[in-house]
């Protein structure tokens, strides 16, 4: 199984192991696939800024209460409305590349189960509070989303392997080679 969902707290280090993993994977000679569950919401973000006459330049930066009000009504409506998109995301990577390792580091707690089944293995990433939000403070978002929102939901399904990412990035580039070599044997 070379599927790896990420999740955790805003401002834990997900983004940061993702790119590290994917540079672990390449460095390996594996191919990489990242892949954002959220996709569908950052499209959104950016429509709902373009109408609102202030386009955004980066697409990677976040507006918290907008994503976190985007993700719940769309759960609403629809509750496969972003697990869907990605089930075939996914299903069409394994397909033009079967052996690449396949990343996504936004999983929320309302598609654990689902991402379990198509083979992933979930991975919690933890830091201390006052240093997670120190980094979230840092990442330069639009707005920070709110930390107790149902969107930001504790995860209950079984996890594979927890990261604590409260020492320096030499450490958590060690913990990214570790599991790396974990899933390539």
């Amino acid at each position: 199984m070379r599927k790896i969902a990420l999740h955790g707290k805003p401002g834990a280090g997900k983004s940061t192991l993702a790119g590290m993993l994917a540079e672990e994977c390449e460095r390996a000679g594996a191919p990489v696939h990242r892949l954002k569950l959220g996709a569908p919401l950052y499209e959104v973000q950016a429509l709902v800024y373009a109408l609102a006459g202030r386009p955004l330049v980066d697409n990677a930066v976040q507006d918290g209460p907008l994503l976190n009000a985007l993700g719940s009504a769309m759960r609403r409506i629809n509750p496969d409305a972003l697990l869907a998109p990605f089930a075939a995301r996914v299903q069409q990577a394994e397909r033009l590349c079967p052996q690449a390792v396949l990343l996504c580091d936004d999983m929320r707690a309302p598609d654990a189960e689902a991402v379990l089944a198509l083979g992933f293995r979930l991975v919690k990433v933890t830091a201390p509070d006052g240093l997670r939000l120190q980094r979230k403070k840092r990442r330069g978002d639009l707005a920070a989303g709110d930390d107790e929102h149902s969107t930001e939901a504790p995860v209950t399904a079984p996890e594979w392997r927890r990261i604590e990412n409260a020492g320096s990035l030499e450490d958590l580039r060690a913990r990214a080679a570790g599991i790396v070599a974990e899933v390539l044997r």
